[in-house]
């Protein structure tokens, strides 16, 4: 098996390519499919690995889920338990934020620590410290972690970090507390926009995503929604620099629309 690519230049790069969705949006909106009752679909889902741990793991809790091109749909109407499988859960760093929804809908939610990340030890005491703040009681054992939080309230959060993983998992446990929660020094990503586009089509009250303070109004019964994945800014970023490098002109587009040209005489 090769273990490097062989790249031949000297010409320059031309065309037009469709950039998939954001995997790092899709995973948190598929978390967040959970909160609602009846089928959401997402647009626009790219067919990676990480995507199907993750739909792998709704499947696990029971939810009902199909996959039609790049549209994903998810009922979670029949899901059952609270407990993500270990073999699941240690499939990827992102099997995080599927403890914030079943916190907020379910009051409780078991898992092993989660894996999969290449990059290392990466600690998720901010997840569990943002759990914690909204009411949440925390118990670790044996490589386990469990939550508990039947009566979740809305307070003011203060992240020491702007971690987006955080971000994202107080956002979603927010929904299923009750009052206002406001998350202050939040991770202003793309993603984090795009998650509170999502909520809002499910018609959770939230406003401020990109910005230093996000505003969570609880306890709103959440119905299903219907949303276009971000294209992935990474991807189409790397398009356009090697236009840039390679002399040529390229389009990146997504969603049936352009997003940026590149150029070089």
């Amino acid at each position: 098996m090769m273990d490097y690519f062989a790249v031949e230049g000297g010409r320059p790069l031309e065309g037009r390519v469709f950039v998939h969705g954001a995997k790092n949006s899709a995973l948190p909106l598929l978390a967040a499919t959970l909160l609602a009752d009846g089928e959401s679909v997402l647009h626009n889902c790219p067919d990676l690995t990480d995507i199907s741990a993750a739909l792998g793991i709704l499947s696990g809790l029971g939810c009902r889920v199909r996959r039609e091109g790049a549209t994903v749909m998810v009922d979670p109407t029949c899901r059952r338990g609270h407990t993500i499988p270990d073999e699941l859960m240690g499939q990827m760093r992102a099997s995080v934020l599927f403890l914030g929804s079943l916190l907020a809908r379910d009051g409780e939610a078991v898992a092993c620590w989660p894996g999969g990340c290449a990059l290392g030890a990466r600690p998720i005491d901010l997840h569990i410290r943002a759990f914690q703040a909204l009411g949440a009681q925390v118990r670790s054992w044996n490589g386990r972690l469990s939550f508990y939080g039947p009566r979740l309230h809305g307070r003011r959060l203060a992240l020491p970090i702007p971690s987006v993983g955080a971000t994202e998992n107080a956002m979603l446990a927010a929904c299923g507390a009750q009052g206002i929660t406001v998350i202050d020094n939040p991770a202003r990503e793309p993603e984090i926009v795009d998650l509170q586009g999502f909520l809002r089509s499910m018609g959770a009250q939230v406003s401020g995503a990109g910005t230093g303070e996000i505003t969570i109004q609880g306890g709103c019964r959440l119905h299903a929604g219907e949303y276009t994945v971000m294209a992935d800014r990474i991807v189409a970023a790397t398009y356009l620099c090697a236009v840039a490098a390679a002399g040529g002109e390229g389009s990146c587009w997504a969603q049936e629309r352009t997003w940026v040209r590149c150029w070089q005489p």
